[in-house]
């Protein structure tokens, strides 16, 4: 059943993937890809750039946490355009509530292990580095930041990779896996 929610859901996607004038003025350097997985009656989706280890330009292997995406500052958990988030029905992550609705993620990885997720409620950033994030991430428009689980991936990881899906212990769960890590949380559909 569309109800006008999902209606507006969908139009909002539509729009931010289509390409704002900035982003049809940026080059993309990385894949892109769409994930969604529908958890408990809700579809949660997620579009981001897929970035490699590799150098695009030299090809040689990069240092990915804590080199390529610095300690200590915040990511655009991607490539490209900010990474897309989007809900149909509100979510619990953690201790915070995320109302229905379209998102940016950004994750700020520091050098004990730690990272948090960051879901942003500006959509459609663009960012090419670090030197750039003040001009596309906004912090005063960040909804919540929540922790990160931290794992060692289960194999390495060359292209950053994202999923979303059924959690075994109930609920869903995110996980953001690149080189030797997986970062992970679990979420539960609000009733």
């Amino acid at each position: 059943m569309i109800t006008v929610r999902n209606a507006l859901l969908v139009a909002v996607a539509m729009m931010v993937l289509s390409g704002s004038p900035l982003m049809a003025q940026q080059k993309r350097i990385s894949p892109h890809e769409t994930v969604s997985a529908v958890v408990d009656g809700n579809r949660v989706t997620v579009v981001y750039g897929r970035p490699y280890t590799k150098d695009p330009k030299t090809g040689e292997p990069r240092k990915i946490w804590g080199g390529l995406v610095p300690f200590g500052k915040v990511w655009r958990t991607g490539a490209d355009e900010a990474t897309l988030f989007i809900t149909q029905q509100d979510l619990q992550m953690g201790d915070t509530t995320i109302p229905a609705g379209a998102y940016t993620l950004w994750t700020l990885p520091n050098e004990d292990g730690s990272a948090k997720l960051i879901i942003n409620k500006q959509v459609g950033q663009w960012g090419q580095d670090h030197s750039d994030m003040k001009k596309v991430y906004d912090e005063a428009k960040d909804l919540a930041r929540v922790d990160l689980k931290k794992d060692p991936a289960e194999k390495p990881v060359d292209q950053f990779t994202m999923s979303v899906g059924k959690n075994p212990s109930g609920g869903g769960i995110l996980k953001l896996m690149w080189e030797e890590t997986q970062y992970s949380i679990p979420y539960t559909v609000k009733k």
